[in-house]
């Protein structure tokens, strides 16, 4: 806040707060107080000594939002409950030249002697603070640890030091706040302040997710990447399995010499002579058997190997449209949406799932139809484009919202968006002008968005299938066709 705010802010507090006792204090956050000054009118003195964000202005809440998720009282909100208890408000004032507050109270001591009290609210960025002092100006205590001359415990008061030309800029610099349509100067920093929180909140909770899902991504390709090293490692099996029938079928003519044999390829078509390696202290036997043992161990672990990358493909696929997902509920500021992404998919643990009671039992479309809402378009010829959201929405569309004889549609390689034309009939022949558009929205809701070109494959529904055991929004494709488009949302959306 600058000082020309802060002057504004003050010829509200004057009339509403003067004269009035000092009641309950709310810790808000670790640097936040609401202050109950009995207005009357369910209004609270908010102080904050936030260095991204000092402020003081009035807010409207309720008893139950004040405590609502608020810390534990600190130990500055408690000795303020002690020290200006039963205290009145004398005077509301602000040092020339300085964002710095001086509430002034008049408190009585055990004896009944009355004595000056002030609360400080010290709104100058990095060092911001509140500061109560005693009536010969000196710091009694502080919210903040605060260091500098007149800032400890024990000193006379004084705002922090300064460098040059700093007065000038916090005359005139600081918090720009659309005023219109409310009715105070408060309510407008109020809810100024709290869509800055909420959007500071979206950023924190959006930004954890996706480091949680980077993570996991990264340990799954890894994880993949060696699999894919080691199945390779373990070369063709097939090899040992035909060196062992070679030695035995050549046992009799064989030719050793030190540490090869000369044997001849029955496999081949011309049976041509070739050499193998053996080991010298081996017969032909022992090596065939060797070879075979080899062969067995090769394919066995080959075949593990396998398993577990068929298993690790379709989840870090998963993983990858849960990130698309993401940065799309990003780029939309979508706090919803991230609150249901953030309450399941897989960048949580999975915990125990509640078996199916009667009231989840229904038909497997109308559960699809009653999910989070699926966005809807008219292309230019009348159709009704149909675009999933994320995995969990793009399974429910596809295999519980579309028809068999609906177009299907993705952008080929790329997480993103299943897209649904829907069809006026069975027999119906979707015009490709439609097609297009509808392509050009799968190429828009996908990781592909910023190419120029995008290719997108589409089929009837019929031809799209569920591999078991998939993640949510991995399918097969039996049959399709590609078009080639450049990604975006042109169509109206209904």
């Amino acid at each position: 806040m600058n000082e020309l705010l802060i002057e504004e802010v003050l010829e509200e507090l004057r009339p509403a707060l003067s004269g009035r006792p000092w009641g309950k204090v709310f810790q808000l956050s670790a640097n936040t107080l609401a202050v109950d000054f009995r207005t009357g009118d369910g209004r609270y003195l908010l102080l904050s000594a936030d260095p991204a964000r000092p402020r003081l202005h009035l807010i409207a809440r309720t008893v139950r939002e004040l405590e609502r998720g608020s810390p534990a009282p600190a130990p500055f909100a408690l000795f303020l409950r002690k020290a200006l208890g039963g205290a009145t408000l004398r005077a509301l004032t602000k040092d020339e030249g300085e964002r710095v507050v001086r509430f002034e109270f008049s408190v009585e001591d055990e004896l009944g002697v009355e004595n000056t009290a002030t609360l400080v609210a010290q709104l100058t960025g990095r060092s911001a603070n509140l500061f109560l002092l005693d009536g010969r100006g000196r710091v009694r205590m502080s919210m903040r640890p605060a260091r500098g001359e007149g800032q400890t415990e024990g000193e006379v008061y004084s705002p922090p030091g300064r460098g040059p030309d700093v007065t000038s800029k916090t005359k005139r610099d600081g918090v720009d706040v659309p005023r219109d349509g409310f009715a105070s100067l408060s309510e407008a920093l109020d809810r100024h302040y709290l869509r800055q929180e909420a959007e500071r909140a979206f950023d924190t909770r959006a930004g954890a997710v996706a480091a949680r899902l980077k993570q996991q991504v990264a340990t799954l390709r890894k994880l993949r990447d060696n699999l894919r090293r080691d199945l390779e490692g373990h070369g063709d099996a097939e090899e040992h399995r035909r060196a062992g029938d070679l030695l035995l079928a050549n046992i009799g003519t064989a030719v050793r010499a030190g540490g090869r044999v000369r044997v001849t390829d029955f496999y081949a078509e011309d049976a041509p002579t070739i050499e193998l390696e053996v080991e010298e202290n081996r017969t032909l036997q022992e090596e065939a058997a060797r070879r075979f043992a080899r062969y067995a161990k090769a394919k066995r672990a080959a075949r593990e190997i396998a398993e577990r990358l068929e298993k690790a493909e379709p989840e870090l696929a998963a993983l990858e449209e849960r990130q698309a997902e993401l940065a799309r509920i990003v780029a939309a500021r979508d706090a919803g949406a991230l609150a249901a992404f953030e309450g399941g998919g897989t960048d949580k643990k999975a915990g125990a799932k509640r078996p199916p009671t009667a009231r989840d039992k229904g038909s497997k479309r109308s559960q699809g139809e009653k999910g989070r809402a699926l966005r809807r378009y008219r292309s230019s010829d009348g159709y009704e484009v149909i675009v999933g959201r994320g995995a969990r929405e793009n399974d429910e569309l596809t295999f519980r919202v579309a028809r068999s004889y609906d177009t299907w549609m993705h952008a080929a390689d790329y997480p993103g968006s299943h897209v649904v034309v829907r069809a006026k009939g069975k027999d119906d022949v979707i015009p490709h002008r439609t097609l297009v558009e509808a392509a050009r929205l799968a190429a828009h809701f996908s990781q592909a968005r910023k190419d120029a070109k995008v290719a997108v494959n589409y089929t009837q529904r019929k031809f799209v299938s569920k591999p078991r055991g998939a993640a949510p929004g991995l399918v097969y494709l039996s049959s399709f066709r590609t078009l080639l488009v450049e990604p975006a949302e042109e169509i109206e959306r209904i």
